[in-house]
């Protein structure tokens, strides 16, 4: 029998750790502390590690796609919070449609890109 792959995550930085956890918890967010410099952060079964360490080049070259079902009341849900006014750096481009469906960016605190997007059924 062929093992089965659980999960696939991935590791991004921060330029400022403590205030990149407050963003991401804000967001929705569950963490979980993995060491003094690493937190796990997850909804239900998705996650990826955010660690308190910064290099330019590395985060300022992450991207994450994040795929939801329904773009539109999610991207309400999101902008509801404000996260782009409080947090210095964040940024919400507002969702477009393509061909293959629609897409939405989020920057976070340090500057990592996230791709919030829906595909056409």
């Amino acid at each position: 029998m062929k093992p089965a792959i659980e999960s696939i995550r991935t590791f991004i930085g921060a330029k400022n750790y403590e205030l990149s956890r407050s963003f991401y918890r804000e967001w929705g967010f569950n963490e979980s502390i993995t060491s003094p410099k690493m937190s796990y952060f997850s909804i239900d079964k998705f996650g990826f590690y955010l660690q308190d360490h910064y290099s330019k080049d590395w985060v300022n070259n992450s991207m994450i796609f994040l795929e939801v079902s329904d773009l539109s009341s999610y991207w309400e849900v999101l902008k509801a919070k404000n996260l782009h006014k409080k947090y210095e750096g964040v940024k919400l481009v507002e969702p477009t449609s393509f061909d293959w469906g629609r897409e939405g960016f989020v920057y976070d605190p340090s500057g990592v890109l996230w791709h919030l997007g829906e595909f056409n059924q």
